[in-house]
């Protein structure tokens, strides 16, 4: 027998064995191999062509409302929460807009988009010692995160790529 063919048998005994595990040492398991993330939830909300953006003392620059998910929380839940946190607004925040995945830093950014009427008064946190409004275009100091965010929202907007089979990939 050969070594790929060795290889690929081994493998497959050792996903038969990963299938009878219980559930909890599945998790385990997957958590113990897998890098980690932290998952955060933002909020993207816009006036007549221009977007909120908060200037805080823990950031590199202007970033966006929103911050990590609590444990067992949903991402809709928590942009809500820190909204409501950091400027003071109840927001609906619909349903993600893009998904921001930074596998450098290992960070999961889930992108909500909130249209609004009219430009509200903010109640700003202690986290947000400032408040403005620019258009994505006049914004030229954000945190990385926050370049980052815009950058997905814009893609986002685009059709998406379609995949296709790369030249040389065929088995």
């Amino acid at each position: 027998m050969d070594w790929q063919t060795m290889r690929r048998k081994a493998g497959t005994a050792a996903l038969v064995g990963f299938r009878v595990l219980p559930t909890p040492l599945k998790r385990a398991a997957v958590r113990v191999g897998s890098p980690s993330y932290t998952v955060g939830a933002v909020c993207v909300l816009e006036h007549d062509g221009a977007v909120l953006f908060l200037w805080q003392p823990h950031r590199e620059g202007w970033s966006l409302p929103g911050g990590l998910l609590g444990k067992h929380e949903e991402p809709a839940d928590a942009v809500r929460r820190e909204v409501a946190e950091e400027v003071g607004l109840d927001i609906d925040p619909g349903e993600p807009v893009t998904v921001r995945v930074d596998p450098e830093n290992q960070v999961v950014d889930v992108v909500f988009r909130v249209e609004l009427e009219t430009r509200p008064e903010l109640e700003l946190a202690t986290e947000a010692r400032k408040a403005q409004w620019f258009t994505p275009e006049q914004l030229a100091e954000a945190d990385r995160d926050t370049f980052g965010i815009m950058a997905a929202l814009a893609r986002s907007a685009q059709p998406p790529r379609t995949g296709r089979l790369r030249d040389g990939a065929q088995g």
